[in-house]
């Protein structure tokens, strides 16, 4: 398996401010993220501080990244690393079904503002899951529910059909799959896992469904359950003014690590954790 100096966990200002940084030092990098990059850049519709670029619009930001990525010939793998292993001298990442192998990590991956849903932490690998390409397979012929509030969410839940016996997709942001024999679309507010050693049902506002397997599909995960034993303030990365965070080889920058929310701070933030990344490799060496 292919070894890569520098994985680069988002595609917002700081994830493309680290993996241009980095390439141009010459390592050897995986950037994972949307092909489009950032969709909160895309949609912002003025942006006033960011400077050299007066009153630019995102999406003219956004297609500006592309255009430096494209001319660095910066590929990005838009695959989302549900989580992140670190092995001693490595780390592993799981992305679906694939798995990544780094010297180094760079968590960019924006801030998630969602509130966890009372009994998630609890079952998380009993019966709760971020990632349906992951753990599909072990809910063949049963019936699971998928809470969406992303883009991928939809497309997951219609993977999960071809094997679970039934699916129940509760939107709670964006659109939602065709509905068919054995998916059906609940418009109910989750607020309870329910279960022993393993789960058992989900509850919402509307009732109590039995189900063996709950996925929580988000933008991003909680960077707690992202990184095991990753130092955290609510719902940010502990990092230092180096983006150094309290395991040795992973930095965070950009909205992961902490207010302001600015597309400039991000940037500069991207470029330090890429150096300290590099700095981190040499002394490796």
């Amino acid at each position: 398996m292919q070894r890569y100096d520098i994985a680069i966990i988002g595609t917002g200002p700081a994830g493309v401010s680290a993996a241009i940084t980095a390439k141009i030092r010459g390592k050897n990098i995986v950037l994972f993220g949307q092909d489009m990059l950032s969709s909160k850049i895309r949609k912002a519709e003025r942006i006033e501080n960011y400077t050299g670029l007066p009153a630019i619009s995102g999406s003219e930001l956004a297609q500006k990244f592309k255009e430096h990525l494209d001319a660095l010939d910066i590929s990005v793998t838009e695959k989302q690393v549900s989580t992140v292993y670190a092995m001693g001298d490595y780390f592993a990442l799981q992305a679906g079904e694939d798995m990544y192998e780094t010297k180094t990590v760079i968590v960019a991956s924006g801030v998630v503002h969602e509130k966890t849903i009372e009994g998630e932490e609890k079952f998380l690998g009993r019966g709760v899951s971020y990632c349906a390409t992951c753990d599909g397979r072990f809910y063949k012929g049963k019936t699971v529910a998928v809470i969406g509030s992303s883009s991928d969410a939809p497309e997951e839940a219609e993977y999960l059909a071809e094997l679970a016996e039934k699916v129940i997709y509760i939107p709670l942001k964006g659109d939602a799959p065709a509905e068919r024999d054995n998916l059906s679309v609940l418009r109910e507010k989750p607020l309870e896992i329910i279960g022993d050693s393993k789960l058992t049902a989900l509850k919402t506002d509307g009732g109590e469904y039995e189900v063996s397997g709950i996925f929580i599909i988000r933008d991003a995960v909680l960077p707690d359950k992202l990184i095991p034993g990753i130092e955290t303030d609510g719902s940010h990365i502990k990092a230092d003014i180096e983006m150094k965070t309290n395991i040795d080889g992973l930095f965070a920058c950009g909205d992961i690590a902490g207010r302001p929310y600015q597309y400039i701070k991000a940037a500069g933030q991207g470029n330090i954790a890429a150096l300290s990344a590099v700095s981190y490799l040499n002394i490796k060496k």
